[in-house]
């Protein structure tokens, strides 16, 4: 897989790129990820970026001009599966979705800022808005990292244990069930019996019936599907 983002604060990113597991896929070429400075494509001697709307009102916007420029030479080199926009306004990001883009070669991601992108951009060239919740960041970055943190771990080969991505919560709607380590005992609290049994079919049972409470307890939206 291929990530191109979009950013006029690459450093946001930068940071997130170099560490844990999406360093490691990074390493082992299971995915690469490309940083687009907005500034690179500035107007003029300051490498504008930003305009104030038409109409006025408080806030700047990311000007078309430069973002226009960078997609259309990505869209110049090969062909994307999406364009996507992250923004509060958009589809809200959960399990599905992410397990529907993990399978696409190469993406387009479009970190906003300020007030957001020219609504001509959403209109020529994004094919998905995602939001990661009902709340407003500074800006994308953070919601890209979301986005392409939640993307890479399902790539084949990037996580030591393939099946761990599959039984995490929200993959069959069910919340993952409780989890537990050594020691067995830690200050008269012990781990569940079932758990040290070596019963593999005994402990799957019990934590479908944990992953089933849990669900029930704090997301029963989640059963009704």
């Amino acid at each position: 897989m291929r990530i191109d983002i979009i950013t006029c604060q690459p450093g946001l990113v930068d940071g997130f790129l170099s560490q844990s597991i999406v360093k490691r896929a990074i390493d082992n070429k299971h995915v690469e990820i490309n940083l687009h400075d907005i500034k690179e494509q500035g107007k003029g001697k300051y490498r504008q970026i930003d305009d104030y709307p038409f109409g006025g009102g408080a806030g700047m916007v990311l000007m078309i001009e430069p973002i226009s420029n960078i997609i259309k030479i990505l869209q110049a080199e090969r062909k994307y599966d999406e364009v996507i926009y992250l923004t509060p306004d958009g589809t809200t990001l959960k399990q599905g979705l992410v397990n529907t883009l993990s399978l696409k070669q190469n993406l387009i991601l479009i970190c906003g800022h300020y007030k957001g992108i020219d609504e001509r951009i959403r209109e020529k060239y994004v094919t998905l808005e995602i939001s990661i919740g009902d709340y407003v960041l500074s800006g994308g970055e953070i919601a890209a990292a979301v986005l392409t943190d939640a993307l890479v771990r399902l790539i084949p080969g990037v996580l030591n244990d393939e099946t761990s991505a599959l039984t995490d919560s929200f993959q069959d709607n069910l919340l993952a069930p409780p989890v537990y380590s050594r020691p067995a005992e830690f200050e008269g609290m012990k781990v569940p019996d079932v758990l040290l049994s070596g019963n593999e079919k005994l402990i799957n049972d019990w934590r479908l019936e944990k992953s089933i409470e849990r669900t029930e307890k704090r997301r029963p939206d989640l059963l009704k599907k």
